[in-house]
């Protein structure tokens, strides 16, 4: 069973029993023909539907899907997601950094943030070099960098605080 939102204001109960697929509660008998990778038509009550898979992220549950040239926004929510939400525990999977402190004592080398840049998670923040290595750090989560507590040609010792979000 999912939990589907729409442009986060329709809700929608869909699941599959057996062959039926229902959407809150009703059995839907449409005609699906897939005309390529990301386009479908689709029958459903007499009626004819173009639709298009504009994007989907498969680990966020969401997509954003074009049917006859206007476009929504879906989002599931599977049985665990649903779980996690009555238990109040679904906001444990979003990280939540204030700072980066140094992994090991080095020598920064390169800085490509700057105070009140904003930040993508895997972004790369700064080259740190240590036991001649130079080790690349990167952003743990979507952040915005409050404060810079470091330039090229700084030495650090492991656990200072380097930037702070």
């Amino acid at each position: 069973m999912y939990q589907v939102k729409i442009n986060n204001t329709t809700d929608l109960t869909v699941e599959k029993v057996n062959d039926d697929l229902l959407v809150n509660g009703n059995v839907i008998n449409a005609d699906i023909k897939r005309l390529n990778e990301s386009t479908y038509h689709v029958i459903n009550n007499n009626q004819s539907y173009t639709i298009e898979v504009v994007s989907f992220d498969k680990s966020a549950k969401t997509a954003q899907i074009k049917i006859n040239g206007n476009t929504y926004n879906f989002s599931a929510k599977d049985q665990f997601d649903i779980l996690l939400d009555k238990l109040g525990l679904s906001d444990l999977n979003t990280v939540k950094v204030s700072e980066i402190k140094a992994p090991m004592p080095g020598l920064v080398l390169k800085v490509f943030v700057e105070e009140g840049s904003e930040v993508k998670k895997g972004d790369n923040l700064f080259v740190l070099e240590a036991m001649k290595m130079e080790n690349i750090i990167k952003s743990p989560a979507d952040v915005t960098v409050k404060s810079l507590k470091i330039k090229p040609g700084d030495k650090v010792e492991k656990g200072q605080i380097l930037i702070q979000f």
